[in-house]
């Protein structure tokens, strides 16, 4: 399939046979999803039988996983815009000796040279537009491949023709016009190909996730061998190491770590687990060795699930369809009526064939959609660039015509609007030991976490050593796992850990602390304590009350730091009358200090994956609005491909950049501001190069039926459009990016209340 066109012509196909109901084809993923009456079932081969019918091929996809999903065919998959890079290449070579004398560089090839080179692009590089024009006559249809076909044939044919009537003499010949044609429309093709490429990407890198073999152990032994994950079945016991993807859903039955759960929850915090606690595929074990009870594989798992709703958010189709291919659907007939009335005219008006010909072919070759073809990618290719060099990547043309009136943006918090990374926001000692200063026992906690690899233990040794002071030595340090860590500091233990360790322990929290704990706690932070531990602690208390000379020091709260940018995107969408959204998978409190922090309009705390994507189409349907997703973990990936536009950031999963249209590259949330005013001005840029298009056809055409525009001028008077049609689009590249005033933030916040 080339073009939306193709896509429509397949469904088209597919719902004519008898017992479908609907079809719907995703020309980015090459997949059609058929619904079919349970009343009368179809036998699959009626199904490819009409697609083969229609001038396509298909195959049926088995298992849930297409034939492009397998490595080998991945990777051939892949050749696909390479292939189309160096057909782009060729045609340019083999162009540019044509173009040199049209612009008066004073050189001039003979016309069997030129014959031969046009010749080339027209019959080789050009026979895809045959054969897609082909397919449109079949269908009854028209698109741009069949108006690239007749402008090209049109210039190549009244070459020849006055190549062979006018042999050694000089003629003027157009082999130059199907040439670049042919070449320009090329390069969109390739630019349509990458993109389509890097859509089906983000399937393909979910597939990555999931390993491939899994470390089972033999039922009643701890004999252990790898099997490869198709082989797992439910209930088996898989061993999961230290560093390794857990590769099934499943309870834990034996070991303590900490789990990277980021794919499910999208927070940057490890999560304990231990046993009788759940894990899932995909996630990243830590610092233990866990044995899982398989409760899930394959289809049912998480991942699974995850990766069905973004095939199913990248099948819906984009609300409005090229404009140019509307376009053309009436232009192609319009033309061809119009070539052939001037044709029978000069007949008719008794004017020598040869002249009946040449005015006709004129009309043809002053319609060739040279200006037509490049107003869309000249356009998409200097709003791209501009964009680029300003850190935002646009995908496609797509997502430029969808950005452009973007009224929602929903923010993920953790990654987008927060760095990720936990800090200690709070450090409270408790009262009755005054013996240490607050500074001596920040340092001790530091001191104590000082070899832990935990984001909490980093943290706490960041917020003392970046006072640029040295931790005191310790020794015997080791860490219980699921509870916390623990070292002896100059002969003393002391230990650093959760609540549940405390209780462990026999220790009792001070009631100011308990209180001020839950409160931060409400706020959305991770508590943890300081504590001297009893010379005889091992970790964990085997009696009942308090230990001689073990205490509860400090309260230490860890939370996640608003990113400086933050404000400044808020702002910046407040004053383009954008509607901002914070849907997160954190907590109520959390997301609430956030959003009141940076004055977020509207806030949906606790929303698993699978929900921010039911979200998203909520949303849409209760604004009636475009609406853009960003975010930056593989838990956003379904609700940046449910929404109008996905917007994600390059510091986070590969799976976000995948699915979503546009990508922030240096995590800048301000920058979204700066996509939706670059979109608006880019589109705004494709609709004048559409309009200096038309301009010459609607003023050319009629010069050129009524004789006073012979071939050459008409050939003149298309590259001039052409130039005038860059030209413009390059003006995009003097944008620059316009930051919030101290005004704005200030409008900002009035409107906040």
């Amino acid at each position: 399939m080339h073009c939306a066109g193709c896509a429509g012509r397949v469904e088209k196909a597919l719902a004519n046979v008898p017992g479908v109901l609907g079809a719907s084809v995703n020309l980015a993923t090459e997949k059609a999803t058929v619904d079919i009456d349970a009343q009368a079932p179809i036998d699959a081969n009626a199904l490819m039988a009409a697609v083969k019918q229609a001038g396509y091929e298909a195959t049926l996809v088995a298992d849930g996983y297409a034939a492009q999903d397998t490595p080998d065919a991945s990777a051939a998959f892949a050749d696909g815009p390479r292939r189309e890079l160096h057909a782009v290449i060729a045609c340019a070579v083999l162009t540019l000796p044509l173009v040199v004398p049209m612009i008066g560089m004073g050189l001039s090839l003979a016309a069997w040279v030129q014959f031969a080179f046009a010749t080339i692009v027209q019959c080789l590089f050009g026979a895809r537009f045959y054969r897609a024009a082909y397919h449109a006559v079949r269908a009854r249809a028209a698109n741009m491949d069949l108006l690239v076909a007749l402008g090209t044939s049109a210039a190549y044919g009244l070459s020849v023709y006055q190549m062979l009537v006018h042999p050694g003499q000089e003629a003027s010949l157009y082999f130059e016009a199907s040439a670049v044609v042919i070449t320009l429309v090329r390069l969109g093709k390739w630019l349509e190909a990458r993109a389509k490429h890097q859509t089906t990407s983000a399937i393909r890198a979910l597939n990555a996730l999931r390993p491939e073999h899994a470390r089972v152990r033999v039922e009643g032994s701890h004999y252990e061998h790898d099997i490869p994950l198709a082989q797992v079945r439910v209930g088996m016991d898989v061993v999961v190491q230290p560093g390794d993807r857990v590769p099934v859903d499943g309870v834990v039955l034996e070991g303590h770590s900490h789990v990277d759960e980021s794919l499910v929850t999208g927070e940057s915090l490890p999560v304990p687990k231990e046993a009788n606690l759940p894990v899932t595929a995909g996630s990243i074990n830590g610092d233990g060795v866990l044995v899982v009870r398989t409760t899930a594989i394959g289809a049912e798992t998480t991942l699974a699930h995850i990766i069905r709703l973004v095939e199913n958010a990248q099948a819906r189709k984009a609300p409005i369809q090229r404009l140019v291919d509307r376009i053309s659907a009436w232009f192609v007939p319009a033309i061809l009526a119009l070539a052939v009335i001037t044709l029978l005219g000069w007949l008719i008006a008794r004017a020598p064939v040869e002249t009946a010909i040449l005015n006709a072919v004129s009309v043809l070759v002053i319609a060739c959609p040279c200006a037509l073809g490049l107003a869309t990618p000249a356009a998409i290719m200097a709003g791209t660039g501009v964009a680029a060099r300003h850190g935002i990547l646009i995908k496609d043309a797509e997502a430029l015509e969808m950005a452009h009136h973007i009224h929602v943006v929903v923010f993920d918090k953790t990654g987008t609007l927060t760095s990720g990374q936990p800090a200690l926001t709070t450090f409270e000692p408790a009262e009755g030991h005054e013996d240490l200063s607050r500074h001596d026992q920040l340092a001790l906690a530091a001191a104590v976490q000082q070899y832990s690899d935990h984001p909490l233990a980093k943290a706490t040794v960041k917020a003392f050593t970046d006072d640029q002071a040295l931790l005191p030595p310790v020794t015997q340090a080791r860490a219980i796992p699921g509870r916390g860590v623990q070292a002896q500091v100059n002969g003393q233990p002391f230990g650093v850990g959760s609540e549940p360790w405390l209780q462990k322990l026999g220790l009792t929290i001070p009631p100011d602390l308990a209180l001020r704990a839950d409160a931060l706690k409400q706020a959305g932070n991770t508590v943890s304590w300081l504590v001297r531990m009893n010379a005889e602690d091992e970790g964990e208390r085997k009696g009942e009350g308090e230990h001689p000379g073990a205490a509860v020091l400090a309260l230490l709260a860890f939370g996640d730091t608003v990113k400086p940018q933050a404000h400044a995107a808020i702002a910046q969408l407040a004053q383009m009358n954008v509607r901002s959204v914070l849907l997160t998978g954190d907590n109520a409190g959390s997301a609430a200090a956030i959003a009141t922090q940076l004055g977020i309009d509207e806030v949906h705390a606790q929303v698993l994956p699978e929900d921010k994507a039911r979200m998203i189409d909520e949303l849409k349907a209760r604004t009636q609005a475009t609406v853009a997703m960003v975010g930056d973990g593989i838990n956003d990936a379904p609700a940046l491909a449910a929404a109008d536009i996905g917007i994600a950031m390059a510091s986070g999963a590969d799976v976000a950049m995948h699915a979503a249209g546009i990508t922030l590259m240096h995590g800048n949330p301000a920058l979204v501001a700066d996509a939706i005013d670059i979109s608006q001005r880019t589109w705004s840029k494709i609709h004048q190069n559409l309009f200096w298009a038309f301009v010459y056809n609607l003023v050319g055409i009629p010069l050129a039926a009524f004789g006073l525009l012979n071939p050459m001028i008409a050939g003149a008077a298309m590259a001039f459009s052409s130039v005038s049609v860059v030209t413009n689009a390059l003006l995009l590249g003097m944008w620059k990016t316009e930051k919030p005033t101290w005004q704005t933030l200030r409008n900002l916040l009035r409107r906040k209340g």
